[in-house]
């Protein structure tokens, strides 16, 4: 079958495409995916690089999720029958024709959802979704400041804050990434290149500054983002797409009360798999309501995951990136 296929460290040149690559092994708790769409994500571009924090053996293919079709189910799966539409949440191994996935990392595709669509869902939606409700405990009225807005996880934090009845500033860096994050309902924009980003951030919030700051950007937008925490604020920490980790003067936190804030989905579906499983229910009912549309804009075929690689590095998407088989 076809896979892309990371040999070796690198940047996204260094991936080959295998059209002979193993096919997968079923065991009994596993279902077979054929899979349709693959979402993109930060930690793969660490991780085809040696960078992530968990490190799977060399050669490998990377792709942490997908959505697709179950083409056989294991003797003891009890969730999933051959015919069903499902996405799974894999760590690796989904930018491939086939995958053979656990049948508790795996959910069925809500109606709502084209493969595409659902195909991004898991890291992004889930991360999101988390971080306002168990981390932030966001509440009706609040202000939140999305950075990195028009990226993927930063259009579901719009999307999530505004359902749980906050006002959205939302900062990116062109005038076409904040048309789409108009679209997604934020209140403001802010386009953050080129200027003082503290001065500005001061300005749009009137001088109280933003009870929560959702930052999966870090780098030189950290800190002008902290020093406009309000008092009892909540900055989440998403992650680093801007590359490097930002050093924060602690004594930010100490001024504001407020609070800095890990964000881990992966590892809080382990420690806390119940609350995951609730979290996932009430996402999937909103999904099905329509009160959620996850936004696809670059979407492309497995041959040209280079491309959808370099889209994600060079900061280009504008919503989910896609690699379809």
């Amino acid at each position: 079958m076809k896979a892309v296929v990371c040999a070796e460290h690198g940047m996204a040149d260094k991936l080959k495409l295998d059209v002979d690559w193993p096919e997968p092994e079923v065991g009994e708790h596993d279902i077979l995916l054929e899979v349709k769409a693959a979402g993109l994500n930060f930690p793969d571009v660490l991780m085809i690089q040696g960078k992530y924090q968990a490190q799977p053996p060399l050669p490998f293919v990377p792709g942490g999720e997908c959505a697709g079709i179950v083409k056989a189910v294991g003797e003891k799966v009890t969730r999933f029958k051959v015919g069903d539409k499902a996405i799974a949440s894999t760590g690796v191994g989904a930018f491939s024709e086939r995958i053979a996935a656990n049948e508790y990392a795996a959910f069925p595709m809500p109606d709502a959802l084209s493969f595409e669509q659902a195909a991004g869902v898991c890291i992004t939606y889930f991360t999101s979704y988390h971080a306002f409700k168990q981390r932030a405990n966001l509440q009706p009225g609040e202000t939140v400041l999305v950075l990195g807005a028009a990226g993927g996880v930063g259009t579901t934090a719009i999307e999530l804050a505004k359902l749980m009845g906050a006002k959205v500033v939302a900062a990116a860096s062109t005038d076409e990434k904040l048309e789409i994050c108009k679209q997604l309902g934020a209140d403001e924009v802010i386009n953050y290149t080129g200027i003082d980003l503290k001065a500005r951030l001061k300005e749009v919030s009137g001088g109280k500054g933003f009870d929560v700051i959702y930052d999966p950007v870090g780098g030189d937008y950290a800190e002008p983002a902290i020093r406009n925490l309000a008092w009892n604020g909540r900055y989440l920490v998403i992650g680093f797409a801007s590359g490097p980790i930002p050093s924060i003067p602690l004594n930010l936190a100490l001024l504001k009360g407020a609070s800095l804030v890990g964000v881990f989905w992966g590892r809080f579906v382990g420690e806390e798999p119940q609350a995951n499983t609730k979290n996932v229910e009430e996402l999937w009912e909103l999904f099905n309501q329509g009160k959620l549309n996850p936004i696809v804009t670059d979407c492309y075929p497995i041959d040209q995951y280079e491309e959808a690689f370099n889209c994600m590095l060079e900061r280009r998407a504008r919503g989910k990136v896609i690699i379809t088989t």
